[in-house]
This record gives structure tokens, C-alpha cells and sequence, in this order.
């Protein structure tokens, strides 16, 4: 036998240990499916396991990169430690795997649907995903949601439109990885199939609402759900601290009791209690008190942070914002304007895309956009520009 023929058999060989290793209620490295046909001309030899390749897939994708210019929740404020969203997807990968390594899950399988979860957000978060939602319906095409953007950015956007040919089940905990949506039991649709994974997808674009719906395939789908929660809950009330929306005794006192105070003891108490009341079984769940506490606590961001007047305001020019820049867009790439942008963008991609609807096409422009790009941008077309004279000294 060759050496490589031999080293990929011990790799093997060290997969399915691993599989027999971890819990009964985990997702095995020899269940992964691939989406696309294995054989396909685009994949190569690899000695990586496969949800490992999955997590390099992400991590070295053009929309991974595009986080670093992506805010979270306080879109405008010039401060350099409030969270960004290339830090809140770290958070959240670092909380799925230490909550998987307690139930014993499969650790690659968690970390890549952590990293990739959030690939669609539009710029400024969900004030530009409500923008580009309200422009799809305007348009008559469907709807916007980044949970399916975010699968339809790495899989038909990446590297102009080829995509990359990750796993069904971390395409499915992408897209049901809903962190505005608690539950009391996680328990994941272990009988989907590839078909209702399609399914689920085509209905977050055409059918309002279809993403609040959805279960993950896998309990570490669950996992990435609740982690998104736990990563943002105490950190965006931490943050509007910081910038002076939210005084730091607001906290109601009944939830102070159970939760704690600060972000580190949200998180200690959240992750340890869902670890104990999951351990060894087939589904994820929060003691009751613990439970209440943390709905309670949502209700209290939303409505002190969230939809905090100063926000509001501001949001709405945002979302004022990425509104006229896809009307902009959309009339440059009817008109087929060579000299736009986005007609060059289409221009590059695979040749099947450039027959996609050009709402969608102006979406998939539009929310690969960063927030600094999309600023400029608007500076550009609808501010004037000041152009100095000079000044005769005669």
C-alpha cells in the first residue's frame, strides 16, 4: 500500500473513532452530506476531516472577511469596544464549543455553523436587513432574512457564483440558527432531508416569516441557536452602558437575582444551566427559573436598548440610507449602465446568475456591502462634494 493511500486510512481510521467516541444524540462525521455532487470538478483532495473543511471554507470566504467592517447592534457610534460582528460570531463559536464539549457534540460541526452564521447580514445589522426586506416585498419578489442569505451567500456567491460546497448540516444551522427567537426546548427535526432542507430555504424568500419556523437537523444546530443569544444578551446591554443609553442600576432587580449583573455572570449562568439540564438528553432546555429570567431579560433589551429613542432615530435614517441606495442600484442595473458598478459586478459572475431576478441581484449587491462602503457610497451619489477655489493673492 502507498504511504498517502495508508496515511489517508489511519485519518480515516481516527474519524470514526471519534464518532464512536461522542454522544449518542451528536452528528457524526460519517453523516455529513455534501450539498453539491462529490464528485464535483470543484472538489479536491483533501486529508482534512469534513466539517473541518467546512470551517476553512468559511473562514477564508470573501464574506468572513467582510465582518471585520460590519457592526452589531449600536451601528453609529464611534466607540472601538462595542461589539462588531466579526467579534460576535468568535463569541458565539467560542460559547457553542464549550457548551458541545460539555454534551459531548461534534466540536468541527459546531464551530463551522457558528463562524458562518451570520455570512448574509446586510450593512448595519438588522436595520439594513428590515430596508432590504421591505424592498423585495416592494418589488414583488419575496422576502429578505439573513439566515438564508447567509446560505446563499456561501454557496452561490462565493467566488463569483460558483460557492463553495459546504455541508447540508451546516447549511441548515445557518439557516435555523434564529438568535431573536427563544425556546424553551431546543429539540432538532432529526428526519429532514435534503429536499425539505431546499424547501425550508425556497420559503424564507417567498413566504413571510418562514425563517421563525424552522428547527435545525442537528442538536448542534440547537447549540449555535441558543449560543447566538447568550453571546449578545448581556454584551449589547454591556454596550449600551458604554455609550451612556442605558444606566448601569436598570437592570430589573428579579432577574439580577437569577442571572447576574454584568456579561460574564449572564454567560457563566446561562451556559452552565443549559449544560445541566441537557446533559444526556436528545434535546436542549433552561431550568424554568432560568428560563424566565432570560425571556424576561430579552424583553428588557428590546425594549430599553433596542428600540431605545436614540436608536430609533438614527435607524431610521439607516435604514432611509440602504433603502435609496437600492433604488439606485436596482434603475443602474435595469438600464444596464456599463459603467455601474453593479452591471460590472453581474458581469463577473458565473454565467447562470446574471438570468436571476434583478431584485435579488440588487440584494445580493447590496448586503455583501460593508458599512463603511455603503457610507461612502451614499456620500458619493447624494451629498455634494465641496471643491475649494483658490485664492489669488493679487
Amino acid at each position: 500500500m502507498k504511504e498517502e493511500e495508508l496515511i489517508i486510512k489511519n485519518i480515516l481510521k481516527k474519524t470514526q473513532e471519534y464518532d464512536r467516541m461522542l454522544s449518542p444524540f451528536a452528528c457524526r462525521t460519517g453523516d455529513y452530506i455534501k450539498i453539491k455532487d462529490r464528485h464535483s470538478v470543484y472538489d479536491e483532495f483533501d486529508i482534512r476531516w469534513p466539517f473541518e473543511e467546512d470551517i476553512d471554507r468559511i473562514l477564508y470566504s470573501k464574506a468572513y472577511r467582510r465582518y471585520g467592517d460590519k457592526t452589531q447592534a449600536l451601528s453609529f457610534f464611534q466607540n472601538a469596544h462595542i461589539s462588531k460582528r466579526a467579534i460576535h460570531v468568535q463569541w458565539v463559536s467560542r460559547i457553542a464549543r464549550q457548551i458541545g464539549r460539555g454534551l459531548n457534540l461534534n466540536m468541527d460541526l459546531l464551530e463551522a455553523a457558528a463562524l458562518g452564521h451570520d455570512l448574509g447580514h446586510a450593512p448595519y445589522g438588522h436595520v439594513g436587513e428590515k430596508a432590504l426586506n421591505l424592498k423585495l416585498q416592494e418589488k414583488h419578489f419575496g422576502f429578505f432574512c439573513h439566515h438564508a442569505n447567509s446560505v446563499r451567500q456561501i454557496l452561490f456567491l462565493e467566488r463569483k457564483g460558483i460557492g463553495y460546497n459546504v455541508s447540508l448540516q451546516v447549511l441548515d444551522a445557518m439557516l435555523c440558527h434564529n438568535g431573536e427567537l427563544l425556546s424553551k426546548k431546543y429539540e432538532p427535526d432529526r428526519n429532514k432531508t435534503l429536499a425539505q432542507f431546499w424547501k425550508e430555504y425556497h420559503d424564507c424568500w417567498h413566504q413571510k416569516d418562514a425563517s421563525l419556523k424552522l428547527k435545525p437537523m442537528t442538536l448542534e444546530g440547537c447549540v449555535v441557536r441558543i449560543s447566538d443569544i447568550i453571546s449578545y444578551i448581556g454584551k449589547d446591554i454591556e454596550d449600551a452602558m458604554s455609550v451612556g443609553i442605558l444606566d448601569r442600576d436598570a437592570l430589573p432587580q428579579d432577574i439580577v437575582d437569577v442571572l447576574g449583573k454584568d456579561n460574564k455572570a449572564i454567560m457563566n449562568k446561562l451556559i452552565g444551566d443549559l449544560m445541566i439540564h441537557s446533559y444526556n438528553k436528545p434535546y436542549l432546555c433552561f431550568s424554568d427559573e432560568v428560563y424566565q429570567a432570560l425571556s424576561a431579560l430579552l424583553d428588557f433589551l428590546a425594549r430599553q436598548v433596542h428600540h431605545h429613542p436614540v436608536l430609533q432615530r438614527e435607524n431610521d435614517k439607516l435604514e432611509r440610507m440602504v433603502k435609496e441606495l437600492y433604488d439606485v442600484y436596482y434603475d443602474e442595473l435595469c438600464k444596464g449602465d456599463d459603467e455601474s458598478d453593479i452591471v460590472q459586478f453581474v458581469k463577473k459572475m458565473e454565467r447562470g446568475y446574471q438570468s436571476a431576478d434583478s431584485a435579488l441581484i440588487v440584494s445580493d449587491y447590496l448586503s455583501m456591502k460593508t458599512d463603511t462602503y455603503v457610507l461612502n457610497d451614499y456620500q458619493r451619489r447624494f451629498l455634494p462634494r465641496l471643491h475649494c477655489e483658490k485664492l489669488s493673492l493679487l
